[in-house]
């Protein structure tokens, strides 16, 4: 068995970030397939880079799903007149509402906010 007697190696910052970079690659890769794996689920970039840029997410999905505000009033059983308040960040929506729109919307609550 061959001892070590200095474990510090030094390479170009280049090769360094090249490293990073690639280990952040990896990192992406592997939790992508973590979520196909449990039957990920999958948002359209165009409706992702419009919550990016700060879009209300009940507006975005609600637009994913075709539905009208009327609409997902029906489904959720939320006032329309409130469902217009939260998506243009004049409400913010209680704990029960977002609950009830993300199941009218088939969601997790913490795709909402």
């Amino acid at each position: 068995m061959e001892t070590m007697m200095n474990e510090m190696v030094t390479i170009p910052r280049e090769e360094y970030a090249r490293l990073q970079q690639a280990a952040e690659d990896l990192a992406d890769l592997q939790a992508y397939d973590r979520a196909m794996a449990e039957g990920g689920e999958s948002v359209p970039a165009e409706y992702v880079n419009r919550i990016l840029d700060g879009e209300n997410p009940v507006r975005v999905y609600r637009a994913m799903c075709g539905m009208t505000a009327a609409a997902l009033a029906d489904a959720s059983g939320v006032n329309r007149v409130q469902i217009t308040q939260i998506e243009t960040g004049k409400r913010i929506g209680t704990v029960e509402t977002m609950r009830k729109l993300a199941e009218a919307l088939a969601l997790s609550v913490d795709d909402l906010i």
